[in-house]
């Protein structure tokens, strides 16, 4: 399934959201930027393990992953909620770099105003290497996947 297929499927947003969300996730996958997807004073925050990094305006937003994960890959939706100011996604991420398949897991509040994304707050695992997921595998039994 792709990513705008499972977007797509999932009800309850309003379709400004939605078409936002289709917007963000193809932007994960693809590394393309959509015109007006977010506000000119877009404001973004950034909390990985141990480490939180802020920016603001559209292209240091953009550039917030572009020039920490600039790789493209698989982008598996967990959840794709609707709240009071905008909607939630909470999805796993796979990418190919260095010879090694990659992974990490978000949850990004998208505030929207005026049809735009105004507010990122990101909540990333950080970057796991085939090592660390091993290692994970190895020590933590999840009972959900």
């Amino acid at each position: 399934m792709t990513a705008a297929t499972a977007v797509a499927a999932v009800s309850g947003l309003d379709a400004v959201s939605g078409a936002l969300a289709k917007q963000f996730v193809g932007w994960l996958e693809t590394g393309f930027r959509p015109d007006g997807m977010f506000a000119d004073d877009v404001f973004a925050d950034l909390t990985i393990p141990q480490w939180r990094v802020q920016a603001s305006g559209v292209d240091a937003a953009f550039g917030l992953r572009e020039n920490s994960h600039p790789f493209q890959g698989e982008i598996r939706i967990e959840a794709l909620d609707s709240t009071a100011r905008g909607f939630l996604l909470q999805f796993e991420e796979r990418w190919l770099a260095d010879g090694q398949r990659w992974y990490c897991r978000e949850l990004i509040h998208c505030v929207v105003r005026a049809e735009r994304i105004s507010e990122l707050a990101i909540y990333c695992t950080g970057d796991w290497d085939e090592a660390t997921q091993r290692q994970h595998a190895d020590q933590v039994p999840l009972q959900r996947p």
